[in-house]
């Protein structure tokens, strides 16, 4: 889809991100200029004033400065990689296609996490409801967390789960030899270090704890710390929720 949305409107694709008329490339209203103008030279051809009523209108009263917005698109129109006016419409037909094709797959993950929702909160809501007031973890982990845990209580430190799931490293030692280097054990439960290590990844790219790229190691040190956090939440008395504040630097 990329490719045919630069072959179709190149000025428009080669726009960065302060520079791009919308928050969202492939929002509704991005989608509707793309797909319901056939050329770039209706575009070109159409007044500010039927570009700023296209515009809110798509985007329901949304976009602050339409007219603005309309200036930068009619812009970008009048200098993009010529085609053949027959390459036009295929291309837009294709681009359209693509955009349902994205529709129809966010419509079907809203019902499977309306699903996996209503399934774990039956299950286990306070535990659930913990482990989603961290950010970054969302509902697919959580529940996969709680799928493979059973409880958060299970285990009395992150120690313990640690080992259970193969999150720990291997010593490669010999003598008065340390090694840098050592594996991880990958012992246990594999589908529980797979949400565990995704998640907590997660959690650190959302709160911006570290710059990407950072290693496995790095990774599981947070965990030890947000899993102690999520247990203290979940027995509390109050069964409190998780705050992102009370995650330091692991040492």
């Amino acid at each position: 889809m990329l490719n045919n949305i630069y072959l179709k409107f190149s000025e428009y694709a080669l726009l960065r991100n302060g520079e791009h008329p919308f928050s969202n490339k492939f929002g509704a209203t991005a989608e509707a200029v793309l797909t319901e103008y056939t050329t770039n030279e209706d575009i070109v051809n159409s007044s500010i004033e039927e570009l700023v009523g296209f515009i809110n209108s798509k985007s329901k009263g949304r976009i602050a400065d339409p007219e603005e917005t309309a200036k930068i698109i009619q812009a970008a129109a009048r200098n993009p990689y010529r085609l053949d006016k027959c390459l036009y419409e295929p291309l837009t037909i294709s681009i359209a296609s693509s955009f349902n094709c994205i529709n129809s797959f966010e419509k079907e993950l809203k019902a499977i996490d309306k699903a996996i929702l209503q399934t774990v909160r039956g299950l286990n809501p306070e535990e659930y409801t913990v482990l989603n007031s961290i950010p970054g973890i969302g509902k697919v982990y959580s529940a996969g967390i709680l799928a493979e845990l059973g409880s958060i209580k299970a285990f009395q430190n992150a120690n313990q789960l640690a080992k259970y799931c193969g999150i720990v490293w291997n010593d490669n030692d010999s003598g008065d030899f340390e090694s840098e280097d050592s594996r991880m054990s990958k012992a246990g439960n594999r589908y529980l270090r797979y949400y565990i290590i995704e998640a907590t990844g997660s959690v650190i790219n959302h709160l911006g704890l570290l710059k990407l790229p950072f290693c496995l190691k790095i990774i599981s040190k947070y965990f030890l710390t947000i899993y102690q956090i999520a247990l203290h939440c979940v027995c509390s008395a109050s069964a409190q929720l998780f705050s992102p504040q009370k995650i330091k630097p692991p040492s």
